[in-house]
C-alpha cells in the first residue's frame, strides 16, 4: 500500500507488514494512517477472512511510538498532542480489539510501547522466542496512550500489569506467554508459519460464527456478566437466520464437514 506499510493476501490471509525497519518500525502518523485503510480494505472483501501482522526487519515488530513526531504535537501543547498523537493511536488499538476478522499479532523481535499495545489490542498472538516486550513509557514521564493502561490490566491482572507499567522494564516471550500477552512462543524461522497455520485452523470455521464470537468477547470484557450475557444471546440469535447455522447443524446430523456458504 505504501514505502510504511505492506500488504499481501493470500488464501484468504492478509499479511500486513509494518514496514520501516530502519526505525524499529516505530509508529508514526502515517503508518497508524495506513494500517487504518489496510483494515479498511480487508474489511470489506469476502475473500479475506483472516490477518496476520509482523514487523519488517530482523530487530523490532515495532518500537512503539514515533517520539521525534509525537514531541512535535506535545511541544503545541496538550489539545494537539491529544488529538494527533493520542486519539489515533487509540483509534487504531481500538480497530484491531474489535474488527471482525481474526488478527493475529506476529511478534518478531521488541514490541515495546506502541508495539506491545497493538499485541495486548489484537485477538491472538504468537512470538518468536527473539521477541522482547516492554511497557517504557514511564522512562519518558508520561503513561501509556494506545490503551496500554486498561487492556494489559485485564489480560494479566492488576498487579502484574502495574509491575511492568511502574518500572517499564523488559520482559521476555515466556513472561509474555505466562500473563496472557501471546498465544504461543515459537522458534524465530517458525513464527509465520506458525501464525498462518493459526489463522488456517480458524478459517475451518464459519466466518460469521467467528466474528460473532469476537464481538461478544471483545464487548462483554467491559460489561458486568448479565450484559454481557446478552450480549452473547443477541449474536447466537443473529445467527439463527444465517445459512452458516443451518450448515453446521446439517453437516453435525449428516457426520460430515461443513460446507459453510462465506467460506
Amino acid at each position: 500500500m505504501s514505502d510504511t506499510l505492506r500488504l499481501e493476501i493470500t488464501d484468504g490471509i492478509a499479511l500486513i507488514t509494518l514496514n520501516r525497519p530502519d526505525r524499529l518500525n516505530a509508529l508514526n502518523y502515517e503508518l497508524i494512517d495506513r494500517l487504518m485503510a489496510a483494515l479498511d480494505l480487508i474489511e470489506t472483501d469476502a475473500a479475506t477472512r483472516a490477518v496476520v501482522l509482523t514487523g519488517a526487519g530482523e530487530r523490532a515488530f515495532s518500537a512503539g511510538a514515533d517520539i521525534h513526531e509525537f514531541s512535535g504535537s506535545v511541544r503545541h501543547g496538550a489539545y494537539t498532542a491529544v488529538r494527533d498523537f493520542v486519539r489515533r493511536g487509540q483509534a487504531m488499538t481500538a480497530r484491531l480489539e474489535a474488527f471482525k476478522k481474526p488478527v493475529i499479532a506476529a511478534v518478531n523481535g521488541l514490541a515495546f510501547g506502541g508495539g506491545c499495545e497493538i499485541t495486548e489490542a489484537v485477538h491472538l498472538a504468537v512470538a518468536s522466542e527473539r521477541a522482547s516486550f516492554a511497557k517504557p513509557e514511564i522512562n519518558l514521564g508520561m503513561p501509556p496512550t494506545f490503551g496500554g493502561t486498561q487492556r494489559l490490566p485485564r489480560l494479566a491482572g492488576r498487579k502484574r500489569a502495574l509491575e511492568l507499567l511502574l518500572t517499564g522494564d523488559p520482559f521476555s516471550p515466556a513472561r509474555a506467554l505466562e500473563i496472557g500477552l501471546v498465544n504461543r512462543v515459537v522458534p524465530h524461522g517458525e513464527l509465520l508459519p506458525a501464525a498462518h497455520e493459526l489463522a488456517g485452523r480458524i478459517l475451518r470455521h464459519s466466518p460469521l460464527a467467528v466474528g460473532s464470537i469476537i464481538t461478544a468477547v471483545t464487548r462483554g470484557l467491559n460489561m458486568p456478566i448479565g450484559e454481557g450475557l446478552q450480549v452473547e444471546s443477541e449474536q447466537f440469535a443473529a445467527m439463527v437466520p444465517t445459512g452458516d447455522l443451518t450448515e453446521g447443524l446439517a453437516a453435525w446430523a449428516e457426520r460430515r464437514r461443513p460446507d459453510y456458504p462465506g467460506r
